[in-house]
């Protein structure tokens, strides 16, 4: 760049210079024709006053001859033929020496305009070109102040380069040693590399059996990203679908609820004459309205609810569209049905004697209108359906015409719009045109209200609806057709509710990761307690072989206090028999004392002694028998007895229940310590053949982790030499330009 500046500046210097030199010629040029304008003004001013002053001289002349002509009048008479001859001369001479004079004085005087005007433009371009002058000096001094600036500039830049390549010398002695370095980084990361990678394909082989991804199938059934804000925005979308769809049912049962009036009241009132046939059937086919048009918000209900926060809503999962296509269809079928009725209903009417040219040509425009709602319906429910198949069969509609799906819709629901406003302008020019006719009534010119009223909501509805779905489009198209990560689309109807299953679940489980853990046990507590689990005597075989143990043992002390407890059912009757008695007795005995001791007036003293002397009466008599202490001393010895032998019965079961299971535990000891020392011989003879393996790929590697050294080494030093080179070319070059 400054080799190029450089010669462009001294272009333009020498193309200064050659200016300057013409400008200096020029100017020369014009120096010397002033000097010779200058001397023919200086001649032409001195002959001016040469001829001045020979003029004043003849005056003088004159003036002496005119003197002596006053005094020599003899003489002058005498001598006038020769004055006159003489004056002749002189007039003439005169007369050409005025002329001349005059010629010189207007040369002279262009001239002096002409030198003049010459002097001013030669002053003002002398002007100029100083400027120019001026500033092609300033341009030249400050040329020759930048080219002194650049030549420092390389001259530095040229000590600067020399000493970059000196440090560029030292950095490739640096980068020689660094590579040896890396060589040998190179080695040991290759070797660390391997290793980790033979690891990393284990894993992918163990954990990783194949890649679902691939597979369009397969990768159909993932669950793709969850996006709640798509979403809420559909269901929002969805509940406004619902509230415009209300409209139009209701609007639309409206219709044909008034129509069916009108049908009753006009061209013939029912409740004065019987009307034709076919409007009785007509009327009785719009009887059943109801039943065609509520399903359409029952449908899209339905079709509302199934949109939920946690669902993906797509064409493919919107299974409950069906539904509303359904009942789409058999409205569509309903008006099928009716129209060829309500043509007919229509030129019936005009056939009538009431009816005028004007009323008969707004019938035939509803006559066309009627044909153009049904054909609107049909494209409706015909890109409704094609909306239904990803849901049912997804061959049927490719996912490239979604977008033409929609903007078709968009377009009939246009077109349905423009439909409902003919409708509505001609219905009420022909109602305005039903009142001057002379039999209308009170009743038909509120059924005409009722139906344009009718038929106004529907039009408002329809537009909303229009305008909702024109201003959403972008986003049914493209929020209604996004699938799994990685595929392009949902395989199947089958694969998009397996994928709904599979995000439940996904859901559930989420969820259950939210809920706090329980407390558990360390994880090397709980290795350790179960390796004391595996080798103690409390394992789960010992426990449920004790636990069994222990079941027969309760099972036969059941059996056995069964049977005591019967022994004591009958030791306890044989007891209340021994007690009757002595309370027989007993009762005898103190009828007799208290008829001694009558002295006693309390009777109810007597009743309390005869109570307690009832309770206990072995105690308060002392009538019994010595048998029943020594039998009480006989069971209390056996009883002692009995409590001793099972406490020792019972001691001796734990101790061989203890041995038992100290034996067991030391055979599953054994067995575990056998099968430790199969499973360690196996690994020892894996490990080997793994470092033969090693060995041998280890070798591999390395020789060819030296070729690819040696090829990046040879690489690196190629780069370096072509560096080097431009770095000295470059030197050169800036070691020409500062010369």
């Amino acid at each position: 760049q400054l080799r190029a500046q450089n010669q462009v500046l001294k272009k333009g210097v020498v193309d200064e210079q050659a200016n300057s030199a013409s400008l200096k010629e020029q100017l020369k040029m014009k120096d010397q024709s002033l000097r010779k304008l200058q001397q023919e003004m200086d001649s032409l001013t001195f002959r001016n006053q040469q001829l001045a002053k020979r003029v004043e001289l003849l005056q003088d002349e004159l003036a002496l001859s005119e003197a002596r002509g006053k005094k020599n009048k003899k003489s002058v008479e005498s001598s006038s033929h020769l004055s006159q001859e003489q004056k002749s001369v002189f007039n003439e001479d005169l007369q050409k020496k005025i002329e001349e004079n005059e010629r010189l004085h207007i040369l002279f005087f262009e001239a002096d305009e002409q030198h003049k005007r010459l002097e001013a433009e030669l002053r003002s371009r002398l002007e100029v070109l100083e400027t120019d002058a001026a500033q092609h000096q300033a341009v030249v001094d400050s040329l020759t102040r930048k080219h002194t600036d650049t030549i420092e500039k390389l001259q530095n830049d040229k000590a600067k380069l020399e000493i970059k390549s000196q440090t560029l010398e030292r950095e490739a002695k640096d980068c020689r040693l660094r590579t040896e370095e890396c060589q040998q980084q190179l080695k040991n990361l290759q070797a660390a590399l391997g290793s980790r990678l033979e690891e990393s394909l284990c894993i992918i082989n163990e954990k990783v059996p194949f890649n679902d991804t691939r597979s369009n199938q397969y990768n159909a059934l993932n669950v793709p990203l969850h996006n709640r804000r798509n979403q809420l925005k559909l269901r929002d979308l969805a509940g406004q679908a619902l509230a415009f769809i209300q409209e139009l049912v209701t609007a639309l049962l409206n219709f044909h609820t008034y129509t069916e009036q009108k049908v009753q009241i006009f061209p013939i009132d029912s409740a004065t004459d019987t009307i034709s046939p076919l409007n009785q059937k007509f009327s009785q086919y719009l009887h059943e309205n109801a039943s065609y048009v509520r399903p359409l918000e029952e449908g899209m209900l339905h079709l509302f609810e199934s949109i939920t926060e946690d669902t993906v809503t797509v064409l493919e999962t919107a299974v409950k569209l069906k539904a509303f296509s359904e009942h789409l269809a058999s409205y569509l079928h309903f008006l099928r049905k009716i129209l060829p009725y309500q043509l007919k209903s229509l030129e019936e009417e005009c056939e009538s004697s009431l009816c005028t040219a004007a009323l008969r040509a707004k019938n035939m425009e509803l006559h066309r209108d009627m044909k153009r709602l049904t054909a609107v319906f049909e494209k409706l429910n015909t890109y409704i359906s094609l909306l239904v198949l990803p849901s049912t069969k997804p061959e049927g509609l490719l996912r490239t015409n979604y977008n033409l799906v929609f903007a078709n819709i968009a377009a009939s629901l246009h077109g349905f719009h423009d439909v409902l406003k003919d409708i509505s302008k001609h219905y009420s020019q022909k109602a305005t045109l039903e009142q001057d006719v002379p039999t209308a009534t009170q009743k038909l010119v509120t059924t005409n209200d009722c139906i344009l009223s009718s038929l106004v909501a529907l039009t408002n509805g329809v537009g909303k609806m229009t305008s909702f779905f024109s201003n959403n489009l972008d986003h049914f198209t493209a929020s209604l057709s996004y699938g799994p990560k990685g595929g392009r689309e949902f395989i199947s109807p089958l694969s998009a509710e397996c994928m709904l299953q599979y995000k439940k679940k996904a859901v559930a489980y989420m969820k259950s990761l939210k809920k706090p853990c329980a407390d558990s046990v360390p994880y090397e507590e709980a290795l350790a307690n179960r390796r004391v689990l595996l080798s103690s005597t409390e394992s789960r075989e010992g426990l449920a072989q004790q636990v069994q143990q222990s079941l027969e043992k309760i099972a036969k002390l059941e059996q056995e206090k069964e049977h005591w407890m019967l022994e004591a059912q009958l030791a306890k009757i044989k007891l209340e028999k021994e007690n009757q008695k002595l309370k027989n007795s007993l009762s005898g005995h103190l009828t007799e004392t208290i008829q001694e001791h009558s002295v006693l007036p309390n009777a109810a003293e007597t009743k309390k002694e005869t109570e307690k002397s009832l309770r206990d009466p072995i105690k308060s008599s002392s009538l019994a028998p010595d048998v029943e202490s020594r039998e009480d001393l006989i069971k209390n010895h056996y009883m002692a007895r009995i409590a001793e032998l099972t406490s020792h019965l019972q001691l001796a079961d734990s101790k061989s229940v203890h041995f038992h299971a100290e034996c067991r535990a030391l055979a599953k000891r054994l067995s575990l310590a056998e099968k430790s020392k199969e499973s360690l011989t196996e690994e020892l003879k894996l490990a080997s053949q793994n470092i033969s393996r090693l060995q041998a790929s280890k070798l591999m590697t390395t020789k060819r982790s030296y070729e690819d050294q040696l090829s990046m080494m040879s690489d690196h030093l190629c780069s370096m030499n072509e560096t080097l080179t431009k770095q000295r070319e470059e030197i050169d070059t800036l070691k020409m330009t500062s010369k």
